[in-house]
């Protein structure tokens, strides 16, 4: 049995090759690209807050750790 195609404007679509092929530049780009501002700035944070976050941790373990040496030297010596 010969069928015919469903889709009867297969045959006008343009930018087909012979055999359903595609030539190159038919395609749309592969992700889309954007050319406006995004509404912030891309360079971060003030240099200075990386200073200030880095000794609050350092400090906060420096007090845990003088916390567990301590209860560590009342167990020990008591």
């Amino acid at each position: 049995m010969n069928s015919q195609n469903p889709d009867p404007e297969e045959q006008k679509i343009t930018g087909l090759e012979p055999g359903g092929g595609v030539p190159p530049g038919e395609t749309p780009p592969g992700e889309a690209s954007t050319s406006m501002t995004q509404g912030h700035d891309e360079g971060g944070g003030k240099r200075w807050a990386q200073w200030v976050w880095l000794v609050v941790i350092l400090g906060g373990g420096l007090v845990i750790a003088l916390l567990f040496l301590t209860y560590a030297g009342i167990l020990a010596f008591g």
